[in-house]
């Protein structure tokens, strides 16, 4: 087949279309322009950028409402009626589970393990034990709630929050295969992100600090004043049975990780201006901010016996002695609105909505925007979108979809119906983006570099055949109510042009799938095949 031709297009030159990166400024269009002269443009573009792509008929939708009219909506997620996902979400047994009841489910699943290597100990089992009950049970929760993330993105009316959710996801990175975070992630994005994505920074900021996931991910929770014991400790050298068990858990002393990210990656940035020694005075202030057992709930806690109370500088702040959790909550308050913290904030809400480069211009605006707002993300978001640098003829189309957005894009411009397995995911992971798994902190890269390859965009492009033919598991697609009876190989194009990339077609992707087309005798196949075509190809890649 010489669909690989497609491929190789968008792989020589994923950006070439856009051209260099404009530095100057751009007298914006008004929002009467937009949606009068170019409405139909304007609304692709924001349905691409703001959205995960449209679904059928909404980019006419969108220009026919106002596009502008359509983004003051958007900011404004909870005045959106979304009852049609209720019934999807309520299908999802995870959500009703509390993260107090995900912890005991946790907590049993241990105990269940460390019965079962007990008694594979006993036999001489060569083989780990199965998992018992709660440790499927556990498992399924995890699935259940890896899956409700792409149901969301695909079926969610609030389209831009679930793009925000997904944006500080990424940002406040957390592992979910990492040991307690298993079951502490969906409380995470649940009542820590959600809740926020469109709040002011600060408190953003605070709740991650504060929350459960994120402790135990960069290793806080066990992170304590050199010389700390908890109260009852003692350490007795060379005495076996409970004592041993005791220095087993012995704290371990300052641990750096949660500073070092919070600096680097959630506030100030790599260039942020601070030193090694302010990262262990961060590290310091953060001293026993902890989690309990999970047997006892997994939530935050603060442990007055693990802090350091002794006093700090950092970046020049004095913290004095004796202030406790105190200093953490004053130095959290303080970074939210640092100037290094609204650059470099700013400047990824521009790469993630504007440019992999973003111009100076938009994180300008964002900053002035941050400013004016004391941080609000709505309000930095609305800065974005009004500035010049968004509607930029050269920064249209600018962009490569990262697989999440090209699996979810894909879904929802076919209508596709995504059921409530583990499957979608999957194919999720094929593409190299297997959700709430980058090991890093830094979470998965925004930019084209990234997933540009040939191995990788041949895998979406049989994705995208697959899909089209019905094939693709964890999803349904049903090509009459998106095209209808199309056999001409002309037309059938014609209508895949207009229906799968809302008329951007270029001539030499026209040339391409209709060459492919008129060699499948089947219209049915034929079908399936040059909107599976279409998906892989180039034009739809951009975003």
């Amino acid at each position: 087949m010489r669909y690989a031709s497609l491929t190789c297009a968008l792989l020589l030159a994923p950006l070439g279309a856009t051209g260099g990166l404009r530095t100057e400024r751009i007298v914006p269009l008004t929002p009467m322009e937009r949606d009068t002269v170019s409405a139909r443009d304007s609304a692709i573009h924001a349905l691409n950028r703001l959205a995960y792509g449209p679904t059928p008929g909404e980019v006419d939708r969108v220009a026919s409402f106002g596009v502008m009219r359509w983004v003051d909506a958007q900011l404004e997620p909870g005045k959106i009626n979304d009852e049609a996902l209720a019934p999807r979400e309520r299908a999802l047994p995870v959500l009703s589970y509390s993260r107090e009841a995900l912890a005991r489910v946790y907590a049993d699943a241990a105990r269940e393990r460390r019965e079962a290597a007990m008694g594979a100990n006993t036999m001489m089992a060569d083989s780990e034990p199965a998992p018992g009950p709660h440790g499927r049970l556990g498992r399924a929760l995890t699935d259940q709630y890896v899956e409700l993330t792409l149901i969301r993105a695909a079926l969610s009316q609030r389209q831009l929050y679930e793009v925000m959710v997904d944006f500080w996801t990424n940002h406040f990175n957390v592992l979910i295969a990492k040991g307690a975070d298993r079951f502490l992630l969906p409380d995470y994005i649940e009542h820590t992100i959600r809740p926020h994505a469109f709040g002011r920074f600060s408190d953003l900021l605070g709740a991650t600090a504060e929350s459960p996931a994120m402790l135990f991910y960069l290793d806080n929770w066990e992170s304590v004043a050199p010389g700390a014991r908890p109260p009852g400790w003692r350490y007795r050298f060379g005495v076996g049975g409970a004592d041993s068990a005791r220095r087993a858990r012995a704290p371990r002393g300052l641990n750096e990780n949660y500073a070092r990210e919070l600096l680097e990656l959630h506030t100030l940035g790599v260039d942020g201006g601070y030193t090694q020694q302010d990262v262990v005075n961060v590290a310091r202030i953060f001293t026993g901010w902890s989690i309990e057992r999970p047997e006892r709930g997994g939530g935050f806690q603060f442990h007055d016996w693990a802090h350091d109370w002794g006093s700090k500088v950092v970046l020049g702040m004095r913290f004095p002695a004796g202030h406790g959790q105190d200093e953490g909550v004053r130095l959290l308050r303080w970074l939210a609105n640092a100037p290094a913290t609204m650059h470099h904030v700013s400047r990824a809400l521009c790469q993630r909505f504007v440019r992999d480069d973003p111009p100076d211009g938009c994180v300008d605006d964002a900053v002035a925007a941050w400013q004016r707002s004391g941080g609000d993300i709505g309000a930095v978001l609305r800065a974005i979108v009004n500035g010049a640098d968004f509607w930029a003829p050269a920064n249209r189309a600018a962009k490569v979809k990262t697989p999440l957005v090209f699996l979810v894009s894909a879904l929802r411009v076919t209508g596709a119906q995504p059921d409530s397995s583990l499957r979608l995911p999957q194919v999720a992971a094929r593409l190299g983006e297997p959700l709430f798994m980058h090991a890093a902190p830094d979470g998965y890269p925004e930019s084209a570099a990234a997933w540009v390859n040939s191995g990788a965009l041949l895998d979406r492009m049989n994705v995208a055949v697959a899909l089209a033919a019905d094939r693709l598991p964890g999803a349904r697609v049903d090509l009459d109510v998106l095209l209808g009876d199309t056999p001409d190989p002309a037309e059938l194009v014609a209508a895949v042009d207009a229906k799968v990339l809302a008329g951007t077609m270029t001539d030499n992707t026209t040339r391409v799938i209709e060459d492919e087309v008129s060699t499948v005798p089947n219209p049915v196949a034929a079908r399936a095949l040059a909107v599976g075509l279409a998906i892989g190809g180039p034009e739809f890649q951009r975003q």
